[in-house]
């Protein structure tokens, strides 16, 4: 499995797993395990991805949305990586599962996964949950399911 830095397991499981035609990703936060750090704005991300998800410049509006959108987008492109290593491309993802620790923010995350569904979207299920790991810094997790043929 040649699995990209961003998407390395924080612990001892795989990032993903074939079955048949189907890979599975695990969970994916946004973590970059190789720096140890935890993507908390727009800082974090490559500006011209931080210009693309809605950074304004304003303060006050960067610092409410930029953790979730930064986030969001971090995750995403981490899948979309996971997925090409794996031999695929976004749009061979069929389901995702999008857990959130407050549901406020799915309309921010949304906005931010069209831009990586651009055509259709895959099946969708989002769930809140109280917590997750690593810290309470991390805002969302999302797992993913993609249909690739074995040629």
């Amino acid at each position: 499995m040649n699995t990209p830095a961003s998407g390395q397991p924080l612990a001892r499981y795989a990032a993903w797993r074939r079955a048949g035609d189907l890979v599975f990703l695990s969970g994916v936060i946004a973590v970059d395990p190789a720096a140890g750090k935890i993507v908390r704005g727009y800082t974090d991300i490559p500006p011209e991805a931080a210009d693309l998800i809605g950074r304004t410049g304003e303060f006050s509006t960067d610092v409410k949305e930029g953790p979730i959108l930064a986030q969001s987008w971090a995750v995403l492109d981490g899948i979309r990586q996971t997925i090409e290593a794996a031999g695929g491309r976004m749009s061979d993802v069929i389901k995702l599962v999008q857990y959130f620790k407050c549901l406020d923010h799915f309309p921010h995350y949304s906005r931010v996964r069209k831009l990586f569904f651009p055509g259709e979207p895959p099946a969708s299920t989002v769930v809140e949950v109280s917590g997750m790991l690593p810290t309470p810094d991390i805002l969302i997790e999302v797992e993913a399911t993609a249909w690739l043929p074995t040629r």
